[in-house]
């Protein structure tokens, strides 16, 4: 697989039970739990910025 095509590939995504809340302190100190969907929201963010390489040849 290389960069040019790897946002096209599947992964099969097996989810596990939440053991423990993640959170982290903010700019106010306050802990903050960090949620699924703030994974994703970044998750997303950082592929719509994704620089893909320049075709070869």
């Amino acid at each position: 697989m290389t960069l040019q095509n790897s946002s096209d590939a599947k992964i099969e995504v097996i989810r596990q039970p939440q053991q423990l809340p993640c959170s982290y302190i903010d700019a106010t100190g306050r802990e903050v739990q960090i949620t699924e969907e703030m994974i994703q929201q970044a998750c997303s963010e950082l592929e719509q910025r994704l620089v893909k390489p320049a075709q070869q040849g």
